[in-house]
């Protein structure tokens, strides 16, 4: 699978559920925006990519991850749309939001991997802090436009918040 199928009008995006061992998911505060701009992470398809490779990418590029298995993908495209101030600045006006493919992961590695102030090849750090926290308390935490995006991700996600 591809972009092709995400929905006309929204940039094609993935979003990374990172359980730990104690069901737990990985939250990165958002670089240069403060306390209120927690959320999971999350990056654009490159053209060509198709989802699974890209949610490995950003997983790597925006945390240093690579000990994490994959445990399910949701199936549908999760949108939102931007608020207009947003929309006419960001990817110059073309999207009206984002349309993601989320995968829930596994981290399986020791927590010194965990690197979101100097990211692996030179990327630019998409966090400036990062913690576990409760898959349920998720929605609560992100902005208000992508809350019914983290709300449908707790139901599908749900099961792994029990160490397996």
């Amino acid at each position: 699978m591809t972009t092709a199928g995400a929905p006309k009008g929204y940039r094609a995006c993935v979003g990374l559920a990172l359980f730990n061992r104690q069901g737990r998911v990985f939250i990165g505060r958002r670089a240069g925006f403060g306390d209120g701009a927690w959320q999971m992470p999350q990056g654009g398809i490159d053209p060509g990519e198709n989802p699974l490779a890209a949610a490995i990418r950003e997983l790597r590029e925006e945390t240093g991850v690579v000990s994490a298995r994959l445990l399910a993908e949701n199936p549908d495209w999760l949108c939102y749309d931007l608020p207009d101030a947003a929309r006419k600045s960001s990817w110059k006006g073309r999207f009206r939001g984002q349309a993601q493919r989320w995968f829930a992961f596994r981290f399986e590695g020791d927590e010194s991997e965990i690197n979101v102030l100097a990211p692996p090849g030179g990327h630019k750090p998409e966090f400036d802090a990062w913690r576990w926290e409760a898959l349920e308390s998720t929605p609560a935490l992100i902005v208000d436009f992508k809350r019914p995006v983290y709300e449908a991700v707790v139901k599908q996600f749900a099961g792994f918040t029990n160490s397996n």
